[in-house]
């Protein structure tokens, strides 16, 4: 029987070993989905561990398809879960759909997580290999700066590349290539009737998808033994795109340190202390990031972060950057302290955004002074960007560039002009939780 009006419901999930599949189904009062993960071939499918950790994605996947109705009620069905599951998973949907809330006048407070108790029970039994560790690699400066960072002391490496059937983006794969190290490719198969959201009146939005690449690694790892996997999400990443009403709207909250938190415990509760999942850049500013990027030459001609390299439709994507869009113009800002002018122009194909007048209210939104509010897109925080204008307006090499000197006038007022606030952001800030096994030897002596 499909679920009430105004509830959603967890139907099942089924792991299929000899096609080395996931199937994870849900379901509303009028419509049943199914999301399929299809990993490599190996590892252990009938072993307790992939159980648990794919119960974990199960868990975390249905936010796709929870927000085709927003039901004021989340049945687990014949799931058992702990008080503290079933806190996780209400924090989960409350912060990592308020951008979709916010966007579509709902609030989602109100959202209720129910279903049978789970008899209390210990971790299952994991055993990894150490220093193994695997990284989910988005082909961006972020996770290029954690692999270049981590695969010297830890030959045992490997990426990890969640994409859809039959379909792998360019922009990450010419990066991957890069860096010798292998790929555990799994393809995720959206249920095909989400993108049908308009002729069938579901509610559409931004959804936490990083959560759900995090749980596909750990399955990925599980399976292959591994230790730790490795995200590339930093600081800045958990500050708030804006607070409306009194309560923040992030629209990478997923990526944010609250988040890695509560799913750490959540694997800690699942799999104990074997399997680590943390962010290697937590304590990094994007201006550390950047600094460290502007020095591996080798990716400068392959990496893109532009949103059109990964449109959903294969004939809409780019081979380039475009040069237009709010994540180009924050690339470009955040590297430009660092790199030559004539080296950004090539990375940009001569489509450079600070070169372009026309973006400048895409750049005034991005350090505050403008009239549209900070973009709905993975870039830095105020400070940070506000810190890359003063760092790079001091460079010999940019006293030509019109928007940037503009950008720099219309900050006099409102920040030191020295450019100290860009060094201050170099140095690690706030809580982090690499374990020391992985930690460089700077946050290791900050916080003993």
């Amino acid at each position: 029987m499909p679920p009430p009006p105004d509830q959603f419901r967890y139907d099942g999930v089924v792991i299929d070993p000899a096609a080395h599949r996931v199937t994870c189904t849900y379901s509303t009062a009028d419509h049943t989905f199914a999301e399929r993960f299809t990993f490599p071939a190996g590892g252990d499918w009938g072993g307790p561990a992939v159980r648990a950790a794919v119960r974990v994605l199960f868990l975390v996947a249905g936010v796709s398809y929870y927000k085709t109705t927003a039901a004021r009620m989340i049945d687990l069905g014949d799931l058992p879960t702990t008080a503290a599951e079933r806190s996780f998973l209400t924090g989960y949907y409350v912060h990592g759909l308020a951008e979709f809330a916010h966007r579509n006048q709902i609030d989602l407070r109100r959202v209720t997580v129910t279903g049978p108790e789970a008899v209390p029970a210990p971790p299952v039994a994991y055993e990894p290999e150490p220093g193994r560790p695997l990284i989910p690699f988005g082909g961006g400066i972020d996770s290029i700066v954690t692999v270049e960072s981590l695969s010297a002391d830890h030959p045992g490496a490997a990426l990890c590349v969640v994409h859809p059937p039959r379909d792998r983006f360019a922009a990450i794969e010419d990066a991957a290539a890069l860096t010798g190290l292998p790929v555990t490719h799994i393809a995720r198969e959206i249920d095909p009737l989400v993108r049908r959201s308009g002729e069938l009146g579901f509610l559409n939005g931004h959804v936490p998808v990083t959560a759900i690449i995090t749980a596909t690694a750990v399955v990925a790892a599980v399976l292959e033994r591994r230790d730790a996997v490795v995200l590339s999400n930093e600081w800045s990443a958990s500050t708030p795109t804006l607070v409306a009403d009194g309560h923040p709207v992030n629209h990478q909250w997923s990526k944010g340190e609250e988040f890695e938190r509560g799913f750490a415990e959540l694997i800690r509760a699942a799999l104990g202390p074997g399997l680590s999942v943390f962010s290697y850049l937590r304590p990094r500013t994007e201006l550390w990031v950047a600094q460290r990027f502007a020095r591996l030459t080798g990716y400068h001609h392959a990496f893109r972060s532009c949103n059109r390299a990964f449109h959903q439709d294969p004939a809409q994507r780019l081979d380039h950057w475009c040069g237009r869009c709010d994540k180009c113009c924050f690339i470009d800002l955040v590297l430009a302290p660092y790199m030559d002018r004539s080296d950004l122009a090539a990375v940009f194909a001569g489509d450079e955004p600070l070169e372009n007048p026309a973006n400048e209210e895409r750049f005034r939104a991005l350090v505050g002074v403008g009239v549209d509010a900070k973009p709905f897109e993975c870039v830095g925080d105020i400070d940070e960007c506000r810190g890359a204008v003063l760092l790079a307006a001091q460079r010999e090499d940019r006293s030509g560039t019109v928007l940037l000197r503009r950008l720099h006038d219309a900050l006099t007022d409102v920040t030191p002009a020295a450019g100290g606030a860009g060094v201050t952001l170099l140095e690690p800030r706030g809580p982090h939780h690499i374990p020391d096994r992985y930690a460089p030897t700077d946050l290791l002596a900050r916080t003993r």
